[in-house]
């Protein structure tokens, strides 16, 4: 498909809606369905991932309920901050490794105790985290394991044993996303995994006492789902999402530009029957969508690796992550903003994955700690992001390459 003269393309490769997913009969049990797709028996559907992890959290509260401290890593999404500062428990933040999104093992070593209800091992732009170490430093203490495979469904680890299991399948409890961006979209919506009975049975009973009806909020997101297969394309694009993020940009919103704004309630309530009818039918399609996007993220690491002094985040031995977008490690602060400031806002797909580490956020700012990090600080600093969309030509790309041989220069 030819990109149209100032077409606004994708920051994620997200799946096109098709609209006989909207068709009837409209069907529930797409919880089931994701399930069994991930390789697990069990699956709760929430409202969105954000509201998954409040899930999460009000039941663990009930199986260990002396404990108040949640581990997170110090750069990750500011909603899971939010989460936890909504279930009543202290976000803990961990320092991350040199030039990467995942926990440094000796700080979060320190920062499991006596207290830690949960340590939350992020996967972050479709790569992969070290659970084992998050498992293995949690159980010294008696906490539990998060995993937020929120922007990693359908990744994949190999055990020791060999076999090749589906990310969130290996803490205590997986949180997964479909918000519009992350692959597979309900628009919004999210979906609990765990393997433990106890644990199972908390979670089924946390879901029931704090979901509430919204009929009215479940009619938006259905016209926002339609709002996607209509608009999730270079010609519309361009109005739903460029220009808002142009005028972020105009008035020095990084946090908005991103989609980093705070939000002032966590709802949870049921998925209609639509989305989940429609969200069903796209999960058939979706094996084949996370093939071809690793086909052209191969196709454009071999010409990204032609810029000297540019780091992509890959894949470890034993990991296959998936591929919506392409997130790249500058040098100092300096050349990733003299890469990023002729490419975010010209519809080329760049951006940046969060705003800031954790503590910088003014919306968390006295309400979560703030010590150094200064890796995480410094990975934020650092990294941009490129969407891996079908509709990314070679023009496009050499525009994305010359910048980034500037910036680094």
């Amino acid at each position: 498909m030819m990109a149209l003269p100032h077409a606004e393309l994708p920051p994620t490769a997200g799946l096109p809606a098709r609209w006989r997913d909207f068709a009837p009969p409209w069907r529930r049990g797409f919880a089931r369905a994701a399930a069994a797709w991930l390789g697990s028996d069990w699956a709760l559907l929430t409202s969105s991932g954000t509201a998954a992890l409040c899930i999460a959290l009000q039941a663990l509260k009930t199986l260990a309920p002396r404990r108040r401290q949640v581990v997170l890593p110090a750069y990750t999404c500011p909603l899971v901050a939010e989460a936890v500062l909504h279930a009543g428990l202290t976000p803990r933040l961990c320092d991350t490794r040199p030039g990467h999104f995942d926990f440094d093992p000796a700080q979060l070593a320190g920062c499991c105790d006596a207290d830690t209800l949960a340590v939350v091992s992020t996967h972050l732009a479709g790569r992969i985290a070290d659970v084992a170490l998050a498992r293995r430093l949690a159980a010294a203490c008696g906490g539990f394991v998060i995993e937020d495979a929120a922007q990693a469904f359908g990744a994949r680890m190999r055990d020791a044993d060999g076999t090749w299991r589906s990310v969130g399948l290996a803490g205590d409890i997986g949180v997964c996303s479909f918000s519009a961006g992350k692959g597979l979209t309900l628009y919004e919506g999210g979906l609990l995994l765990a393997r433990a009975a106890h644990v199972r049975a908390a979670l089924q009973e946390a879901q029931e006492r704090l979901q509430r009806p919204r009929p009215l909020l479940e009619l938006r997101r259905s016209l926002q789902l339609l709002g996607y297969a209509a608009l999730y394309r270079p010609a519309t694009l361009g109005v739903v999402y460029g220009a808002p993020l142009r005028r972020a940009l105009a008035r020095g919103d990084v946090a908005a530009a991103v989609g980093d704004r705070p939000r002032r309630e966590i709802p949870l309530h049921r998925v209609g029957v639509l989305r989940e009818s429609a969200g069903a039918r796209a999960l058939q399609r979706y094996r084949v969508h996370l093939e071809a996007t690793c086909r052209r993220a191969a196709a454009l690491r071999v010409q990204l690796h032609t810029v000297p002094g540019l780091r992509i985040l890959e894949d470890a031995e034993g990991q296959r992550g998936i591929w919506m977008f392409l997130l790249l490690h500058l040098p100092d602060p300096r050349a990733r903003d003299a890469a990023l400031a002729p490419l975010w806002g010209a519809g080329l797909g760049a951006t940046r994955l969060f705003a800031h580490a954790l503590p910088d956020y003014p919306q968390l700012r006295g309400r979560i700690e703030s010590p150094p990090l200064p890796q995480a600080r410094a990975f934020a600093a650092r990294t941009l992001t490129l969407g891996n969309s079908a509709w990314l030509r070679q023009s496009g790309l050499e525009r994305v390459l010359t910048a980034l041989r500037a910036a680094l220069a």
